[in-house]
């Protein structure tokens, strides 16, 4: 199988920050950190309220780093000026409710085809790589399709906080997803929630070809370093791959 790529989500580190205000710690010195570690991109959720990554930090993202930008985006008038302003390497389209804590779900790709299309449109008539972030299920997939999306995100939460057999049959359900959307000539990543633990299987699905992992990785270089955690993911992803 094709090397795994890996995609680093600097969010959280914004969110410290931004927790006593100031500068520190800096969501573009951790981006640099993460390059040096083995991502292969650099992912940044620019959320309506602010409430981690800021426009200061986009722009410099944009502006100082050397990997992929992914941009993580609601499919609002105000998200794609920006990213038509910034022109990331990729603009991920996720749901967003200012309510929850943590990007909940995947978005309705199928029930707000009117929505999307002119954004994926837009977004795609400057070059910038469109993924839409949905559930494992094959009628998201086909909106996907009809929407020209080139790349869906497979939403790996339920996965991850699922045991036993329910675990068991999520895993397929995010095989299936993969394999039909690669059949159907789109590119497949996957992410939200995966850790140390988890990683593995979601890693070893062949079709597959990226990962976004952010919170645990932020997460565990409280107690082993930003670096160590990221090598250790590209680690056990690589691991997988390869089994």
């Amino acid at each position: 199988m094709s090397r795994l790529r890996l995609g680093v989500n600097i969010d959280h580190v914004a969110t410290i920050r931004n927790a006593r205000g100031g500068v520190h710690p800096d969501p573009v010195r951790a981006a640099k950190m993460a390059a040096a570690a083995g991502a292969d991109g650099i992912t940044a959720h620019l959320r309506e309220d602010r409430r981690h990554i800021s426009d200061a930090d986009i722009a410099r993202l944009s502006a100082e780093i050397d990997l992929p930008l992914n941009l993580e985006m609601a499919a609002t008038d105000e998200m794609l000026g920006i990213a038509l302003r910034h022109r990331p390497h990729a603009a991920c389209i996720v749901p967003e409710r200012r309510e929850e804590r943590t990007t909940e779900g995947g978005l309705d790709a199928a029930g707000q085809h009117n929505v999307l299309a002119p954004l994926v449109s837009e977004l795609r008539g400057v070059s910038i790589r469109v993924s839409l972030f949905i559930e494992p299920d094959r009628r998201q997939i086909d909106a996907a399709k009809r929407l020209g999306a080139p790349v869906v995100e497979l939403h790996t939460g339920r996965y991850c906080h699922l045991d036993g057999a329910a675990q068991v049959a999520e895993l397929a359900r995010l095989a299936d997803a993969a394999a039909y959307a690669a059949h159907l000539g789109i590119e497949v990543h996957a992410g939200h929630g995966l850790s140390f633990d988890n990683v593995a299987a979601v890693a070893a699905i062949p079709e597959v070809v990226e990962l976004n992992i952010g919170h645990f990785l932020v997460g565990e270089a409280i107690f082993v370093g930003l670096d160590s955690s990221i090598r250790e993911m590209r680690r056990l992803m690589d691991a997988a791959r390869t089994a």
